[in-house]
């Protein structure tokens, strides 16, 4: 048996088929079978003069998605975007499906969520997974060429790495309380100070009462720590990564762009690297200019980050922000204790923030102080705070999220298309 991504090198050749059929149209003596098997899509042409006429009959009554057993000649196509289709000369049913609930017609977005479990075998979730199935391939692959190791963070934690308030709290049999974790990164540190380079790469938890394009419940996140990284290598270590990613994707999963219809024009810069990098106070002065105002310290909400992206044609580091908008570990610069030594990197055409990193606070005194400030409980953290205490070193990290980042790349609207079972505010379901 072959796959259809392999057949485009098999032109002229007679070949085995496993495959799901997504459609049949039938002109009397020509039977039109459109087929999927997992690793592509692809035309076979039933001709009723060169089969037999129990063959040619099976063809024309076959129902969408039911499974069968082909044979066929390899031939070039170029309306197919392999460049080749099949004429069949043998064809065994192996399940005939009936009733399938997603047919040709228009289906409603919460239709569609409904059946997910069925809708992932169509073209558009198809073609998404298997560019973030590369995304996720790509990066491993970077980090573990540079020398990273992968460290594994709990998903329970005893309080939380930024915002309390959207922790999903989880009752320990009534003696205790723990919470789904936000973000690996805490843990990371200790893994960077014992290796190095690390990242953690897992779901993450926000309980958001959010019903964006941009959030979902549950998320992949992976997050990179390094001993020794300032805070300008730090956004290096992000663009280098990102464009790498990008051009990965350019590369390797061009035919899924291709059925995404998604205009590789507006990626191939990102892919170049050189992102610019402005200041927060910066950008205030251009929001202004756009009408879009705010107060000195005030975070920037998705309209913000649209006017910013699409102001530049890759994405943009947004660095330097007030020290009171941002987490209790980001280290100060030495000259503006009002500000932090941390970067957002906003993506241009809307899509927002896909990374947030920044230096570390690496002095036991201040971190102290700042745990204080942010009324964050001191025996719950301790195990943190020793990281200073023995060993300390200036390090730095960042978090990229990766249904954004896809979102962003596939050129779709919504992370929920992004991600195999999507949990939000208002699916639990499939």
């Amino acid at each position: 048996m072959i796959s259809i991504e392999n057949l485009a090198n098999q032109v002229g050749q007679t070949v085995s088929l496993s495959a799901w059929v997504t459609g049949v149209r039938s002109s009397g003596k020509i039977a039109f079978l459109q087929l999927r098997d997992g690793t592509g899509f692809i035309q076979a042409v039933v001709v009723k003069n060169e089969v037999p006429e129990e063959v040619f009959d099976l063809a024309k009554g076959l129902s969408q998605e039911s499974s069968i057993q082909l044979k066929g000649e390899v031939r070039k196509d170029d309306r197919s975007p392999l460049g080749v289709e099949l004429g069949v000369s043998d064809l065994k049913l192996v399940h005939g499906a009936s009733d399938y609930p997603i047919t040709p017609k228009e289906h409603g977005i919460d239709f569609l969520f409904d059946h997910r479990h069925l809708y992932l075998r169509h073209r558009k979730p198809w073609a998404l997974l298997r560019i973030r199935d590369e995304l996720e391939r790509g990066i491993h692959d970077f980090l573990s060429d540079r020398g990273f190791i992968r460290f594994d963070a709990p998903f329970f934690m005893s309080t939380a790495a930024e915002d309390t308030t959207n922790l999903f709290e989880i009752d320990l049999f009534g003696e205790d309380k723990a919470y789904l974790s936000q973000s690996g990164q805490l843990y990371a540190e200790a893994g960077a100070l014992a290796f190095g380079k690390v990242y953690t790469f897992g779901p993450t938890f926000r309980a958001e009462k959010s019903k964006t394009r941009k959030h979902l419940l549950e998320f992949w996140m992976v997050e990179p720590e390094v001993a020794f990284l300032d805070h300008q290598g730090n956004m290096q270590l992000q663009e280098d990564m990102l464009s790498y990613l990008v051009s990965r994707i350019l590369e390797k999963r061009s035919y899924e762009l291709k059925l995404l219809e998604r205009d590789v024009t507006k990626l191939e810069p990102a892919a170049k690297g050189a992102y610019p990098r402005i200041s927060y106070d910066a950008a205030l002065s251009m929001l202004k200019e756009k009408g879009l105002e705010l107060s000195w310290g005030d975070d920037f909400g998705a309209p913000h980050e649209t006017a910013l992206g699409e102001a530049f044609d890759r994405p943009i580091f947004i660095e330097a922000w007030p020290t009171k908008c941002k987490a209790f570990y980001m280290q100060p610069f030495e000259n503006d204790p009002t500000r932090v030594k941390c970067a957002d990197l906003i993506a241009p055409d809307g899509y927002g923030e896909l990374i947030g990193g920044s230096e570390r606070i690496h002095d036991l005194a201040l971190l102290e102080q700042r745990i204080k400030e942010h009324h964050l409980p001191e025996a719950a953290i301790n195990w943190y705070v020793d990281l200073r205490r023995f060993g300390s070193v200036p390090h730095s990290g960042f978090g990229i999220g990766l249904e954004r980042t896809l979102a962003w790349i596939a050129g779709v609207d919504h992370v929920r298309e992004v991600i195999p079972f999507p949990r939000m505010l208002t699916r639990m379901e499939p």
